[in-house]
């Protein structure tokens, strides 16, 4: 797959390197074996254009003012952050209202793909306060790129995000996967101690 790492032909797809992975929706495609990296690429840029004009999702990324590779970016976000798909568009929603307000992300899974600590079960100082531009603890507004692939659902939480007036969210103290939400700082750091404190008596400290 040297053509991943050819910038001119990465360009020529409308992509920067950073970028590139929002190139692949989760799907099943059928190829034929004896297809190249060339005719791969162009399969998969067609099938792209084919998503994003499907159920208004083009209009809905200019109406939120965000390009296809930010709606994709951020949804890479709201894919590391939960399981649960009925909490996806509450998600999305909070980090849209940060970015409206110009509020920093920060998105524990930024930094733990900066610090490429993935077996990390706890977000620590060492993490918040690595530099790198995919730490939204430090920098303002999307990464660079996508985190991960992200899913169909992630996406279209993006898009058809939740209108609520959260800012906060943080795990609950019950292993359940779902998530408290707050409107307010006070209310945010009364929910993380709770689950901190659920984090130390589990004993998981990194």
């Amino acid at each position: 797959m040297q053509l991943a790492h050819n910038q001119e032909f990465i360009n020529k797809l409308g992509f920067k390197k950073e970028t590139l992975i929002s190139l692949f929706i989760p799907n099943t495609y059928e190829f034929f074996w004896n297809t190249n990296a060339k005719q791969f690429f162009e399969k998969m840029k067609k099938e792209q254009g084919i998503f994003w004009k499907k159920n208004n999702r083009e209009k809905k990324a200019a109406d939120l003012n965000m390009t296809k590779a930010e709606v994709y970016t951020l949804a890479s976000i709201v894919e590391r952050e939960t399981n649960q798909n009925d909490e996806k568009k509450r998600i999305a929603g909070v980090y849209l209202n940060r970015l409206k307000k110009g509020i920093l992300l920060q998105a524990d899974p930024t930094v733990v793909f900066a610090t490429r600590d993935f077996a990390a079960r706890r977000v620590l100082n060492r993490h918040i306060n690595f530099d790198s531009p995919y730490n939204t603890y430090k920098y303002a507004g999307l990464p660079p790129g996508p985190i991960s692939m992200a899913s169909i659902s992630s996406i279209d939480a993006v898009l058809n995000a939740e209108k609520h007036s959260y800012l906060y969210f943080c795990a609950k103290p019950d292993n359940s996967g779902h998530h408290a939400f707050a409107k307010t700082l006070a209310g945010h750091n009364r929910n993380a101690n709770k689950f901190r404190n659920w984090l130390n008596k589990q004993r998981i400290m990194r």
